[in-house]
């Protein structure tokens, strides 16, 4: 089969894993700029810019952020062994483009901090949005995802050509101290359950139940703004160190 022929989506992609939340992204590597439209603009934030690396990756050359960067390579390598056929044609549509998400005037493209890539087969896009997905990025998503990347064939709106770091690689980084050489940050957010969930309701005053849910959001969006913090309802390092 060619390698560009459209096919159904398979079944099982990115078991395990997250599209990375905005929040998550904004609470561990900061806003990249103050504003965004549907153009790719430059990075404004100067912490973020130095995180950033222009580097060969296998097939091509990206920009990207440099963790992000790194993982590429890996992932192109063992592509490179192990689809051969589909390395040979890989392309890309760029990695590092600070803009809204495709169509939308608020959500931020996770582009913007360089931790997600377009890929073109054969110098030929994915067709976005009808529900099929190029046969060759069939092959190489079970590796992507292997590395912890996202495939975004299973966005709400079917976007094939896509890969991008995922929630649990992005935590990975943070964790081990990747950005801006900060030290490890945990951070929590909509959605998340645990001992760290628990710690924080005790600290914000909460009934305590380990579930990060709507009141906690609430309330911790309440107390950033106590603080004149960035009010996204995601508790990272400047969060952690405002509640002690």
């Amino acid at each position: 089969m060619n390698i560009t022929q459209p096919v159904a989506i398979p079944q099982g992609v990115n078991a395990g894993l997250n599209s990375a939340r905005q929040a998550t992204m904004k609470a561990v590597l900061g806003n990249p700029r103050a504003s965004y439209s549907q153009a790719c603009q430059s990075i404004t934030n100067p912490v973020l810019a130095k995180l950033v690396a222009t580097e060969n990756v296998g097939p091509f050359r990206v920009t990207g952020l440099k963790p992000a960067v790194d993982s590429i390579r890996a992932v192109f390598a063992d592509i490179a062994k192990e689809q051969p056929e589909v390395y040979a044609a890989l392309g890309t549509a760029g990695m590092l483009c600070v803009r809204n998400i495709r169509g939308s005037a608020n959500g931020v493209s996770n582009h913007s901090w360089g931790t997600a890539i377009d890929l073109t087969l054969g110098g030929v896009l994915d067709r976005y949005g009808d529900g099929k997905v190029q046969y060759g990025l069939t092959l190489i998503a079970p590796i992507f995802n292997r590395h912890k990347w996202y495939w975004g064939a299973v966005f709400g709106k079917e976007d094939g050509m896509h890969f991008e770091a995922s929630e649990q690689l992005i935590r990975a980084w943070a964790a081990h101290g990747l950005f801006a050489g900060t030290a490890p940050a945990q951070v929590i957010s909509l959605g998340d359950r645990g001992q760290e969930v628990r710690n924080l309701q005790k600290a914000l005053g909460l009934s305590i139940d380990g579930v990060f849910g709507p009141a906690t959001q609430k309330a911790v969006i309440a107390f950033q703004k106590s603080k004149g913090l960035t009010a996204d309802g995601a508790v990272g390092a400047k969060t952690w160190a405002a509640l002690k």
